[in-house]
């Protein structure tokens, strides 16, 4: 019988849930999406995760991805969502609010549970780094398979600026890059990651992952360089698995 969790992964533009299958990484249900509220506030978005499960008819424990560094389940920072998050403890407000234990972690880094423990960077040891190109950049880095939580590597300064600010997948649109402009600001955070980390895997995710075989082989890296196995459900997949393993622990 599949072992069955719950994982939501809530991004700066919506916020998706389903059932997986934590042995393999398979979406039992289907996914469901909601537009991220705006304003992102905590109690908007603890309404979004309600509605969420609800729509599943789940009933039970659930693990969460947000878009901030967790510490000890209380939010420190809010790039893509409310300021009023910050200081907030998560895990309890979506445990009062849904009446089920929730286990909240970055959202990068419950992506990169997923790929380290059941795709793309399963069995491979050293030093990994999952990139996540949407409304920012997100990373995720594990050594040995064991996460280095809240890395946030889109936010180093690269050209005087911060990286995400020209290589989100989202500046795009916002600074009307062409698909080459943008993967020439990509090719130069890669090599600015390498030259500080030397990883010895790169895994590169988020939404426009699923363009990944059109533009995978025009990015430039010393270490191997793939596509997410999940795809843009890494983030279901990986908030499912750990709050799987937190909370059967706890």
């Amino acid at each position: 019988m599949a072992t069955e969790a719950f994982g939501i992964d809530i991004g700066g533009s919506g916020a998706k849930g389903a059932i997986v299958d934590v042995s393999t990484g398979e979406l039992i249900s289907e996914r469901f999406k909601v537009p991220t509220p705006d304003p992102a506030t905590p109690d908007n978005l603890a309404a979004s995760v309600v509605e969420i499960l609800d729509h599943h008819g789940w009933d039970g424990p659930f693990g969460c991805g947000l878009p901030s560094v967790i510490v000890n389940g209380v939010v420190r920072t809010a790039a893509h969502i409310d300021d009023s998050w910050i200081g907030t403890n998560a895990v309890n407000l979506f445990t009062e609010t849904t009446g089920h234990p929730a286990y909240v972690l970055n959202d990068t880094d419950a992506a990169g549970v997923a790929e380290v423990q059941l795709g793309a960077g399963k069995g491979v040891g050293g030093t990994i780094i999952l990139l996540t190109f949407g409304s920012g950049i997100g990373s995720a880095m594990f050594r040995d398979g064991i996460l280095i939580p809240n890395s946030e590597l889109g936010h180093l300064e690269l050209n005087g600026r911060e990286a995400e600010e020209r290589g989100a997948a989202r500046a795009m649109e916002r600074l009307g890059l062409t698909m080459g402009e943008w993967l020439d600001e990509v090719n130069a955070f890669l090599a600015h990651v390498e030259w500080i980390l030397s990883p010895d895997l790169l895994i590169f995710g988020g939404g426009i992952s699923k363009q990944a075989d059109d533009f995978l082989p025009r990015l430039k890296s010393r270490a191997p360089l793939v596509a997410t196995t999940f795809r843009n459900n890494a983030g279901i997949v990986g908030a499912a698995l750990a709050g799987h393993q937190a909370l059967a622990a706890s």
